[in-house]
């Protein structure tokens, strides 16, 4: 089975799935303080806004990164 990992935000959630993540660098070279491998954990979502970490995200060439859109949560 395929390790995956979620960070979230309020807007969204970025998926790793490291097994297929080729370490191009383009993650970290392009918003490095969301994107930093020597930190653990090495995404930290409150570095950047929503928009920018899509747009990052978009770039990745292995497809090691994805993200979706959290659910609104709705009052009871």
């Amino acid at each position: 089975m395929q390790k995956t990992f979620k960070y979230p935000n309020e807007e969204i959630t970025v998926i790793w799935k490291p097994d297929i993540c080729i370490h191009s660098g383009i993650c970290a070279r392009g918003l490095g303080k969301v994107f930093d491998p020597k930190r653990r954990p090495w995404i930290d979502m409150n570095h950047a806004e929503t928009q920018q970490i899509i747009d990052q995200v978009r770039k990745c060439p292995s497809g090691a990164l994805s993200f979706i859109v959290n659910e609104e949560k709705k009052e009871a």
